[in-house]
């Protein structure tokens, strides 16, 4: 099973575009509604404006957008249930034709007697085989009450139907039963009706299944309510889902009073486009420990937006017209943000083998006899089927399952009335995996830190020198530091020049230097300059991961504005611009700095190593990495 072509909402292009027709909110309105509600100070830029497009491009915010009606009413029909016309047939592409993956209710296809598994060889005599899914795409669709031939196979044998295109309803999300046992929970995006949907497929099937999947690849968000209500179909009541701080520091905890509809474990796939509302329910999932997070980084949407129409201010919006606007920074039960970050997967693999990987992951626990089983404690006790992990369709999948386990992760296999300690490369070994490789370096085993490098490694947040080593011990620059720290973010790219005269954008730190100096994180030495390749001190480092740890949490935020107002002698020796982030990330009982303050020379160099055991432990209590250490 590969990640499945869906049929597209419609509507969602169009909920991105600018226009330059007609306005009715003029610009002097939407400065006052921006002055009012904006998350962050609005730049000089903005105020010398004279339209509404010129407005949005001046903030620079990518979410926060003026919709014309026509533009709003294709934005709510984005999130809703969307009407097509045409076959009513998911596919993916095949060897031999299209891969029929599911049929829609309600469709032509579903008439017509076809069924998931069938392989589409040709349409009115066009043969299928290496056509593109969107040539694919226009042949099956069309206007309503034309009629097409259409060829399939099935168990071998071919079949041509005639098939009547008519209108059909592709809901936001839908249900499936894998494997006779395992729940499959496609969620696109969450608008009014998802919970909805979602609620009636664990009803349909909660008597047969035993582990539940919810699909959130590609899914870009929504309506903050309608996740929050499918949280809890799996998590339970809760009304601290979701922290919401303004512009003004205030904070409001979110959450939903829907009854739990199963206690089944529960997998959560994602990747790069799961996006704003789809991070919230990871995250949520996560926090709560009431699941698996499988797959890619999400994309790192931790901004939340309003909707300003005629309903809250008819004086402004007379045309039918509206605002979204971004008004807060959310984060998650753990109170961390995934804004740029993202959500990080407890398995850290190809998408496009999450299914598979998930589908191993859902093996019922032997009841007996444990052998050819293995084991998996994360977030859960997960167990794995070994004759299926080994077989010829599971074999990529089981590979990347193995590479993706933290090395701190208790692994197991049955021994048929119990269980024995074993290693992912001893299970790829019995399997004759040969692809597999540990993630791991090679020159890290003597540092004092090589859990922490070694998880770092895991989750991709540390690449390495690029011939297998990390260098420990070396001496960390300003440029290496910024590549780091990049490279744990997820930062996105940024365009233009540079704002350091010495860092040119096509420098290897170039991108990761300017992208955390936009950020707010490094600053430069004077003079224009940021000295890529002067070594890290102490203070600096603690002072620049210190910054990072108030954006993403929100115990250090409230902490840092309690702060003492004067040094204390254990900061005696710590620049005066230094101190306060070291007594801050000094604060936790747990202790995040790897030593005590009066024991850690400011000026000494900070190495390599110590840069990743900083760093992991800050990601660890954050909850952004899981605490395997």
């Amino acid at each position: 099973m590969k990640l499945r072509f869906r049929l597209p909402a419609v509507g969602l292009a169009a909920s991105l575009l600018l226009t330059t027709a007609a306005q009715a909110l003029n610009p002097s309105q939407a400065l006052t509604l921006l002055n009012w509600y904006y998350l962050d100070p609005l730049p000089d830029q903005v105020f010398e404006q004279t339209d509404m497009n010129g407005i949005i491009q001046a903030l620079g915010d990518p979410y926060t957008e003026y919709f014309t009606a026509e533009e709003y009413a294709a934005f709510h029909a984005s999130l809703s249930d969307s009407e097509l016309v045409g076959a009513g047939v998911s596919i993916q592409l095949a060897d031999d034709g299209l891969l029929v993956t599911r049929v829609i209710p309600g469709s032509a296809a579903e008439a017509g007697g076809l069924l998931a598994g069938d392989v589409i060889t040709a349409i009115d005599g066009q043969s299928c085989m290496k056509i593109s899914l969107e040539q694919a795409s226009a042949l099956l669709g069309g206007e309503v009450g034309t009629s097409f031939q259409l060829t399939y196979l099935r168990d071998g044998q071919a079949h041509t139907v005639t098939l009547t295109r008519c209108a059909f309803v592709v809901p936001t999300a839908y249900t499936e039963l894998w494997e006779d046992h395992i729940g499959y929970v496609a969620c696109d995006a969450f608008g009014p009706e998802t919970a909805g949907h979602v609620q009636e497929g664990l009803e349909t099937y909660g008597s047969q299944a035993d582990h539940w999947i919810m699909d959130l690849r590609n899914n870009g968000g929504g309506e903050v309510t309608a996740a929050l209500n499918t949280i809890s179909y799996f998590a339970g009541p809760n009304d601290q889902l979701v922290y919401m701080r303004a512009s003004d520091g205030s904070i409001n905890a979110q959450g939903s009073q829907s009854a739990q509809i199963t206690d089944e474990p529960l997998i959560v796939l994602t990747n790069f486009y799961s996006a704003s509302a789809s991070e919230l329910f990871a995250s949520a999932i996560r926090d709560t420990g009431s699941g698996l997070l499988v797959g890619d980084r999400t994309y790192g949407k931790g901004v939340a937006q309003i909707l300003l129409d005629s309903t809250l201010f008819p004086a402004f919006f007379s045309e039918g017209d509206a605002l979204k606007m971004t008004a807060y920074r959310f984060f998650g039960p753990a109170g961390t943000s995934n804004d740029t970050i993202g959500v990080m997967p407890h398995l850290l693999l190809d998408p496009s083998l999450a299914d598979e990987a998930a589908v191993l992951l859902s093996s019922p626990e032997p009841q007996g006899d444990t052998s050819g089983t293995a084991r998996i404690d994360l977030n859960g006790a997960w167990y794995i089927d070994l004759e299926q992990a080994c077989s010829a369709p599971y074999r990529a999948a089981f590979t990347a399952l193995l590479e993706a386990l933290p090395d701190g992760v208790l692994l197991r296999t049955g021994t048929g009335d119990g269980w024995e300690a074993t290693t992912a490369a001893d299970l790829a070994a019995a399997c004759g995996l040969s692809g597999y490789h540990h993630r791991g370096f090679s020159d890290t085993a003597q540092s004092p830190y090589a859990d922490e490098i070694g998880l770092l490694a895991t989750y991709g947040v540390v690449l390495g020198a690029g011939d297998g080593t990390y260098r420990p011990a070396e001496a960390l620059t300003r440029g290496q530091l910024c590549t780091l720290l990049a490279q744990a973010l997820n930062c996105k790219v940024p365009t233009g020049e540079s704002a350091f005269t010495d860092v040119s954008m096509d420098d290897w730190y170039g991108p990761s230097v300017n992208a955390l100096a936009s950020m707010g994180l490094v600053n430069g030495v004077g003079g224009g300059r940021f000295a890529p390749n002067d070594p890290v001190s102490h203070e600096q480092f603690i002072t620049i991961l210190s910054r990072l740890g108030r954006k993403l949490d929100l115990d250090l935020i409230q902490t840092w504005q309690n702060r003492p107002e004067a040094a204390s002698a254990e900061y005696q020796n710590y620049s005066s611009w230094s101190w306060e982030s070291v007594w801050l990330l000094a604060q936790d009982e747990d202790g995040l700095l790897w030593a005590a303050p009066s024991e850690i020379d400011p000026a000494g160099v900070t190495t390599r190593e110590e840069a990743a055991a900083l760093t992991c432990t800050l990601l660890c209590k954050l909850n952004l990495l899981p605490s395997l250490i």
